[in-house]
């Protein structure tokens, strides 16, 4: 079961935009640093290599962090 609601909730993110789907991220990373399941010292970030490819689609880094401050300001 716990499997099955995990594949719907991965299909429902890909329909979300870019956008969207960073701050899912986002609050997904809240809730897991909340529980403290992510010791800094254990965590494997090799494991995360490749994992955001196709998100950006061509996007500029640069133009998307400015997005960023500007929706903060």
């Amino acid at each position: 079961m716990q499997n099955a609601m995990l594949e719907k909730i991965e299909k429902d993110a890909e329909s979300l935009s870019l956008q969207d789907q960073l701050k899912l991220m986002e609050i997904l990373v809240r809730y897991v640093r909340k529980k403290g399941v992510i010791e800094k010292s254990k965590a494997d970030w090799m494991k995360l290599y490749g994992m955001g490819k196709g998100l950006w689609n061509g996007k500029d880094a640069q133009d998307y962090v400015d997005g960023l401050r500007k929706e903060r300001l």
